[in-house]
């Protein structure tokens, strides 16, 4: 279940902006800043319900807690003996408790999977798709979309149906596979939009072809959203959980996660001076990037599917 447990972190963004969408149609950007408030005012008590990370537990001596935690997380009813020596011999084995030195970052163990990491989340964002749900109103409204306001809240609609979806595919289709299949669908979405967009400049607005263009652009992203949501989306979050050494785990995920969130804000302040550029232009950009994300799927990242957290890292020592 690891998969799609791991994938409701990026079905709950989803839902998030889905609704922010929705009260966007009734109240001013202010009063929608205000009522931000309270989910953060929720996470506050909240937080005292979630347990600390059994394996971090474990690395840090504290064996009691480490099988208490493991024992909630598992249920009361499961014999976790087999899964705590796993874990505890992993930590010896692995040294865990050895002080990280800049050199060791030379070993396979470690550039490796922090490659793939850093690599899938910022292509995650270099496709564009913060750019194109923060000004997608002004896409549809360019594309001719008069309702171009509820066209948005109805593409966060589809985005949060498509990653439920990818929830419960995951771990049966395995990562590897959705995101070679999620990119692959957002780079031919992103140049079907793009060459829609570059035609839509050379016909009469007035034309048969010129409303037949706007539509094929809108169905271009349908399709993206479609393609991100099923994996682009989830899977670089899941793929980052599970690949990454304990050791380097906290330090390495919150690089990657910086990363990630630094080209988002990059992609949003830079998409609005691009679709006044050309709105063709930005499109055919990212869909250099999408391709280059499918060929980093097919070449890099392994397939983490049925294979425990210790097999994971065994697999990166050579």
């Amino acid at each position: 279940m690891r998969g799609t447990l791991g994938s409701v972190n990026q079905l709950s963004i989803t839902i998030g902006i889905m609704l922010a969408y929705l009260l966007g149609l009734f109240v001013n950007w202010r009063i929608l800043a205000i009522l931000g408030v309270f989910p953060c005012g929720i996470l506050i008590p909240g937080l005292y319900f979630v347990p600390e990370s059994p394996r971090w537990l474990a690395e840090m001596g504290m064996i009691e807690k480490f099988e208490a935690s493991l024992q909630t997380l598992r249920g009361p009813n499961v014999d976790i003996t087999m899964e705590a020596q796993e874990i505890q011999g992993s930590l010896v084995s692995n040294n865990k408790t050895d002080t990280l030195h800049f050199g060791d970052l030379k070993r396979r163990r470690y550039w490796f999977p922090l490659m793939v990491c850093i690599g899938l989340l910022v292509l995650q964002q270099l496709t564009g798709i913060n750019g194109v749900f923060f000004y997608s109103s002004k896409i549809f409204a360019s594309a001719g979309i008069s309702s171009s306001d509820v066209a948005t809240f109805g593409l966060g609609a589809m985005q949060v149906a498509m990653t439920g979806i990818a929830t419960s595919l995951v771990d049966r289709s395995g990562r590897r596979m959705l995101l070679i299949l999620s990119s692959s669908i957002m780079t031919l979405s992103l140049l079907l939009v793009a060459t829609a967009f570059y035609l839509e400049g050379v016909v009469s607005n007035d034309s048969d072809l010129h409303q037949i263009l706007a539509m094929l652009s809108v169905m271009g992203l349908v399709a993206l959203v479609i393609g991100f949501s099923l994996g682009i989306g989830p899977i670089p979050w899941i793929i980052m959980s599970e690949i990454l050494p304990l050791n380097i785990k906290g330090l390495a995920g919150s690089a990657a996660t910086f990363l990630n969130w630094f080209i988002a804000s990059v992609i949003t302040m830079t998409a609005n001076l691009l679709f006044n550029w050309s709105s063709a232009g930005t499109f055919t950009i990212y869909a250099i990037f999408s391709g280059f994300t499918v060929v980093f799927a097919i070449l890099w990242v392994p397939e983490t599917k049925d294979r425990t957290l210790e097999e994971i890292q065994a697999s990166f020592v050579r």
